[in-house]
Formats: C-alpha cells, structure tokens, sequence
C-alpha cells in the first residue's frame, strides 16, 4: 500500500538525485527540440528552461555540411522552488520543504555581447555550492581580434559580485556597422502575437540588445506593453538566429463570468454518502440521508456575475469583454434572503432540499421505514415512517410519527411521539419524549415523557414515566408489570394480573424525576459520610501520636497534611449535598399535584401502589376504585373519570 510515508521517502530520493543534476547538454538539429529534448531529461516545462549556446548549428548546403546545435540547458531556479514548494505543501512534510530549500544549487553563469561599440558583460552568480564564473573563461570570451580595450578590474569585480541582472560595460571593441544583427519584426494576422526574426552578427558587428529589439517593435507598431520582457532578456542571453520567436504578447479578453447560486448542501441526494470511519470501515447505520438544518442557518449563496476584463492586441486594439449575465433566484418554502440580497438562509428547522430548482426547508420528512436502506435517523422536523422501525436503529427529530411498529430500538424527539401500532421494546427499548406519547401498547420497553402517555391496548412489564398523566383506554386498557411514575394520574381498566405473578408497581403525587435525583443525592451522601469517618478517625490517630511524640515523621506530618486536606474538601461536599437534598425535598412536599390513580375495572391482588410516598399493597381485588391521598394517608374511594381531557393528535386516530 502506498502510504504518505513511503512518498515522502521516495521524494527525498528524488530530491537528491535533482541535487546533481545541475544541468544537460543537448545536441539537436534546432533549438525547439533541445529543448524538448532538456524537458523530458529535467521533467518540467520547456518554458521553465535557459540554456547557453556552445555551438551553433547549421543546416549546411541541401543538407551537406549540416551540423547539431549544442546547448548547455538548465532550469529556472524560481520555477523549481516553485515545483518543490507546492510538493512539499501537498505532502505536508516540512522536511522535505527544507530539503528542497538546500538543492537549489546551481552554477554561476555569464554573457559576453557587444553593444553599438561597447563589450558588454553580465554575471550572474552561483547559487548554493554551484561552481562560480570562471575569470580566465570571460577573459578568453573578451578578449577577441576586433578588441580594442578592456577593463580588467571592471571584469574582476563583476565576476565576483555579479551585475545584478544587468549587463555592464567592461571594453571597446571595433565596430563595423554593416556586420551588426538585423532585426525583423512579423505580425500575426490576428494580432495576438508577435515575433522576431534576427539575424547573426558577423565579425566587429554588434548584438541584438534589448533597446535595438524594442525600438524594432515600436517602429512596426507593437504596443510597448505587450512585449514580454523576460521573454527579451532571454534573447538578449541566449539569442536564436534566423527563426522565428515570440517576444510580444496580446492581453486576451476574458468575458465575465455569469452569476450562479453555492450551495451548502448536497443538491442530488444520490451523491450523499455514509461516514466512514479512521479505519476504513463504513456504519451502515449512520448513513446521514437527511441534510438537516435549523432556523438562520446558511443554505446557499448567489454568487454575482463578474464584469468582464477587456484586453488588447499587439498593436494596442481594444479588444471587447462580455459580461458575465445575471440570473433571477427564486426561493422555496422556508427560505428567505438574508440582509446583504445573497445569502438564502432557513425560516424554520427542516430538511434542505432543492424542489424544482428552488432551495427549501421541508419541516416534514416521509420515509417507508428505517432499516438498513435509511441507517439511523436525525432530522431537525417532523418525520413521518410508514413502516416499522427495526431492531437496533435510533431515531431523532422534532416530532416522531410510525404508522407501523417500533422494535428494540430508540426514539427521541422534542416535540410528541406517535406510534400506531406499538412498541416491542424487548428490555432494551427507549422511547422519550419533550411532549407527549401516543401508542396502541407498549411492551417490554423504558419511556420517559415530559407530558402524558396515552396508550389504546396495554403497558406490560415496562418501566414508564410522565411528568403529567398516564392514560390507559380501549377495551382492554390494561397495565400488567412494570414500574409506572406519573406526576399527577395513572388511569387504566385493569391493573395487575390475577395470581399477582408479575410485580406491578405505579406512583403518583411526586415529581418522578426529583425523586430519582433524591435518591441518588441520598446514596452519594451516605456514600460520602463512611468516608468522612474513615478519613477523622485516621486524623485523630495521627493527631494523638503527634501529641505523645510532640512531632511526627516528614511521610506522617505529609499524611496528615493530606487526610486534612480532603476532609475540608468532603465536608464542603456534604454540605452542598445536604442543601440540594432538602431542596428537593420541600419542593416535593410543596408539589401541588396530590395525585390519584384511578381504575375502572379490577385492581389485582398484589399490585403496589404509591400515592405521595405512602404504599398502599393490595391484598385482595378491588373494583372501580380512586387511590388518592388525604391527611398523610392513601386512602380509596369510588371510581372517577380522569381529569385530564386528552385528545388525540392531530391527523391520528386510534383503531
């Protein structure tokens, strides 16, 4: 397997071998393909290469006398920190960054010319451990037969500190003007380039400098600005004779681009995929088909069309740019522009989706069921299941509604809960609700709601909790099992099972929630106290030694430090614990709601219930009967209706 590592490794290598390879010499029959032939050899571009001529070519006489160009070829050594650097940055290696840094070495260079009647030298210094410009080499190149003077410590300087780039005088020589270069300019017939054909100086005639080559251009009508002047100075250093090369440049139009809408949700749902995970793993439950979002957030932008950027030809002709067009954005359901007219943002929490080519919220989403096809399930709305929910699949949103059945799985949901057929929870089922819950039964299964549970068929074996009223009709209307807390009532037709075989135990009149932070405050403080007395009765045994001995061992007196230490820390803890119990406490006796349970049919032996904290066991069955509290008693008397009037929800009625 391919890993970062071994690129990183193989990188360096190659690193190390481009340390070497400071430069190619090519023989080729024209200079393009030396060129061509130096791009593949140094793997980059032929526009990324200079080269110094060491012997021209010739094309001989219909072929006899033919003789190779041969260059020495390098590569621009800005082009390749460029490649090395963008390397680096994609591997993330900052090693390999540094590495790059150190190979750019590179030889020193330098260019003998002759200007109008002046010897001309430029001098371009090594770089890293490159090999420095050689005097005797530029003395050599200086002085030939037309020489007439030369200013060796001009040379001597230059060779050593460079000409930064520029070419300084350094001689005379004699200069014959009918031997000079001739230059000539050609016109693309559109305009978008331009070239220039120069000829080889002879003997004493002078070079091609760059102001001869300008002032040829100008004199065609070659708009200064369009000259490349990297492409001139290239010429200037390494001139090509008798062909063609491009020196000046159009500036193109380039047409405006026209507006479009980013979006920040994925528009075809088709392309949403399931998370994978660090090790490549993909959970097929965790799937995330709904794109959710809440209310302000962002949803896609209209990004506004650009004015194009006009350009000009070689001979300074205008040339026109479209603008980019703009488009209308129309707004789905939900959605509104927000202050700046660009960004659509949501009106209300939902599913973003594009309808129609228009960007919405949908506060209701519709599934056939949630299995393996759907994963888990969040949505920030109504979701709507037409199926049953299967073993093992959690499910959250807003408002939940199943039309089917729900299994040994998980449903939360801030608003209410529905579920049409009912609720195998199997032991490990958990249903809650920030409203209500309405069911046809509910079997084997753990339910906290904050309002009320109204159920059509039976509760068995589950342990249920409403902070208002548990409600039980239908035929049956039973409760068999189970713990059952509700603030204010329970109300069912039969409660327990004759025989009293299965433990059936309900509670009202008490804040079940309160009561089951109490009983954990009262634990953790019990828990708390047995280590406070531990903890004193060691302080005092040390305490007592310190007494007879007058003063202890460093380990003890650090010991004792300590046990004190963590009992200041305890009793603080206890404290707190004490306040926030007695807290409870009076809000539980405070609690406005007495509470009452109420049976329209059999209440079976053996079923427990609590009204306010008082048991009231039942011994043998009981008809119509209301459990309810009076003056720290729980006493029964004849059947009422429930109190609450609970209606079903909306667009839901049970068989």
């Amino acid at each position: 397997m391919v890993t970062l590592e071994k690129i990183r490794e193989d990188m360096k290598e190659m690193f190390s071998l481009d340390s070497e390879l400071h430069n190619v010499e090519v023989n080729a029959n024209t200079v393009d393909e030396a060129l061509q032939d130096a791009s593949v050899q140094l793997d980059t571009k032929a526009a990324n290469l200079t080269y110094e001529v060491i012997e021209k070519g010739s094309d001989g006489f219909l072929g006899i006398g033919k003789k190779p160009w041969k260059l020495r070829i390098y590569q621009n050594p800005e082009s390749i920190k460029k490649e090395r650097k963008i390397i680096a940055q994609q591997t993330g290696d900052q090693e390999v960054e540094e590495l790059s840094e150190e190979l750019r070495d590179k030889d020193g260079m330098y260019y003998v010319r002759h200007f109008v009647s002046s010897i001309m030298l430029k001098v371009i210094p090594p770089v890293g451990n490159g090999e420095p410009v050689n005097l005797r080499d530029v003395m050599d190149d200086v002085n030939r037969a037309d020489t007439v003077d030369i200013e060796e410590a001009a040379i001597k300087k230059a060779v050593k500190n460079g000409t930064d780039g520029e070419y300084v005088e350094v001689g005379t020589y004699k200069h014959i003007k009918a031997g000079d270069a001739l230059v000539s300019v050609d016109i693309a017939k559109d305009e978008m380039k331009a070239s220039i054909i120069v000829s080889p100086p002879s003997m004493s005639g002078a070079d091609a400098s760059a102001d001869l080559i300008i002032r040829s251009m100008l004199q065609q009508g070659v708009a200064e600005e369009t000259i490349d002047k990297d492409k001139l100075t290239e010429f200037v250093d390494s001139p090509v004779y008798n062909m063609p090369y491009d020196i000046a440049f159009a500036r193109p139009a380039i047409d405006g681009r026209d507006a479009y809408v980013e979006y920040c949700f994925a528009t075809d749902p088709k392309k949403i995929k399931a998370k994978v995970s660090e090790g490549g793993q993909v959970n097929y439950k965790q799937l995330d088909q709904i794109q959710n979002v809440i209310k302000g957030q962002k949803l896609a932008e209209k990004i506004l069309a650009e004015r194009g950027r006009g350009g000009k030809t070689v001979m300074g002709q205008w040339l026109e740019a479209k603008n980019g067009k703009d488009i209308n954005v129309q707004l789905g359901e939900n959605t509104q522009f927000d202050k700046d007219g660009v960004t659509i943002i949501a009106t209300i929490d939902g599913e973003a989706m594009l309808v129609n080519g228009k960007v919405t919220v949908q506060p209701v989403k519709i599934i056939d069921a949630v299995n393996v096809k759907t994963g888990n399930i969040k949505f920030n709305g109504t979701i709507i299941v037409k199926g049953n929910v299967d073993e093992g699949y959690t499910v959250e949103a807003t408002n939940i509604e199943v039309h089917g059945l729900v299994e040994r799985s998980v449903l939360i949901a801030t608003g209410n809960i529905v579920v049409q057929s009912g609720i195998y929870g199997k032991s490990e089922g958990f249903i809650k609700a920030g409203k209500s819950l309405w069911a046809k039964f509910i079997n084997d299964c753990n339910v906290e709601v904050e309002e009320n549970i109204v159920v059509y068929d039976s509760i068995v074996n589950s342990n249920v909790t409403a902070m208002k009223n548990i409600v039980v009709r239908g035929k049956k209307a039973q409760i068999i099992g189970g713990h059952l807390c509700a603030t204010e009532e329970i109300c069912a037709r039969k409660v327990g099972s004759p025989g009293g075989g299965t433990e059936t135990i309900l509670e009202v009149g008490t804040d079940p929630r309160a009561k089951a932070k109490l009983a954990d405050l009262q634990k953790r403080q019990s828990d708390a106290t047995k280590i406070y007395e531990a903890l004193e009765l060691d302080i005092q045994t040390l305490e007592q030694q310190k007494k007879l001995r007058k003063r202890l061992p460093k380990d003890k007196e650090d010991k004792l430090s300590g046990l004190q230490i963590k009992k200041k820390e305890l009793v603080q803890q206890l404290e707190e614990m004490t306040n926030e119990i007695e807290e409870i406490q009076a809000r539980l006796r405070e609690l406005k709601a007495v509470g009452k349970v109420k049976v329209e049919g059999t209440v079976y032996a053996g079923v427990k219930v609590y009204v306010r904290d008082i048991c009231d066991e039942v011994k043998m069955d009981v008809n119509n009967v209301t459990f309810y509290y009076d003056r720290s008693f729980s006493k029964r008397g004849p059947y009422e209706p429930p109190a609450a009037d609970i209606g079903d929800p909306d667009g839901y009625t049970a068989n």
